[in-house]
């Protein structure tokens, strides 16, 4: 594949898929094989562990939108920078709702494999995330 169709395959993983919530279209944009760096603890490997992963947090955040800010394709590596934003709604690792609305920070790389995406490597603000939801004290913030 081009860098050109690499890079519209990654968006179409994050409009379609991720954002749009249209799991019936992980078969056809994530391999069987996909390799997520990091996976969700105790989830399977594979296109199983990546639609898990994807429903756990449209599970919790409903709304979730992943907005790109860039894409860069070079042979079969894409690195996107975007930002999540989303409202938490539903449980999530073991915060329950808050109504809390979050943004964070993703800068990550794909491999593409045979027309689709092979291995995922993110970088994500979690704490900033955990931190929006109240999970985790903001700096500077007094415990006492």
């Amino acid at each position: 594949m081009s860098t050109e169709q690499n890079k519209a395959l990654a968006r179409r993983l994050f409009e379609e898929v991720i954002t749009g919530g249209n799991m019936s279209l992980a078969d056809e944009v994530v391999a069987p094989d996909y390799v997520g760096h990091p996976t969700p603890p105790g989830l399977p490997p594979g296109r199983e562990g990546f639609i898990l992963t994807i429903t756990m947090y449209l599970s919790a955040f409903p709304d979730l939108k992943g907005t790109i800010h860039e894409i860069i394709a070079e042979g079969d590596k894409v690195a996107v920078r975007l930002t999540w934003s989303g409202t938490h709604k539903g449980e999530f690792m073991g915060i329950p709702p808050t109504g809390k609305s979050i943004s964070v920070g993703e800068n990550l790389f794909l491999r593409i494999a045979d027309g689709k995406v092979a291995e995922y490597w993110g970088q994500q603000d979690n704490m900033g995330m955990m931190q929006q939801l109240g999970a985790m004290p903001a700096p500077g913030a007094s415990g006492s």
